[in-house]
């Protein structure tokens, strides 16, 4: 990828990172097992297999996702795309992107959680909040006041995990 073309990637990405006491494992099933994921962000179908499909039951619309890498406790990614129903009036405003969460163990036994929403940052901000997987944000991005967006604790999506 040219640095020309990896600046505008960066450019249309969220990128969230934050300490977790707890360990790989607990994080993991905290994105991978369908009722856990249900708990923080949406109904769900998700398999962490690369190759299956799932998907979320949003608000407004589904959004259908891939698994494109898959290694448990390290690494998961999938494609994340909103579909719509006809005559929608932000139809136009679809999200075609690629989610991905990296997990590192910490010297202490907890994790490291890195979380990159590729294409997302053409997308509306309120939708910061779902992004951030629950990680503590305080974000002025796009927002004129600069007022925090988000600002979940990590504990949102690791209570029942």
């Amino acid at each position: 990828m040219t640095s020309d073309k990896h600046a505008r990637a960066a450019a249309d990405s969220i990128e969230f990172q934050c300490e977790l006491p707890d360990p790989p494992e607990k994080v993991w099933r905290a994105l991978t097992v369908s009722d856990l994921v249900a708990a923080w962000m949406m109904p769900n179908d998700i398999k962490p297999e690369i190759g299956s499909r799932f998907a979320f039951t949003g608000p407004n619309a589904p959004i259908e996702c891939e698994i494109l890498d898959a290694e448990p406790e390290r690494l998961l990614r999938y494609s994340w795309r909103e579909r719509p129903q006809p005559g929608d009036a932000h139809q136009q405003d679809a999200l075609d992107s690629i989610v991905t969460f990296t997990l590192d163990r910490t010297v202490s036994g907890g994790t490291h959680l890195r979380i990159v929403h590729d294409g997302f940052g053409r997308a509306a901000m309120p939708a910061v909040a779902i992004a951030s997987a629950g990680c503590r944000l305080s974000l002025g991005i796009g927002s004129p006041s600069k007022q925090p967006i988000a600002a979940n604790t990590p504990r949102l999506f690791l209570r029942a995990a």
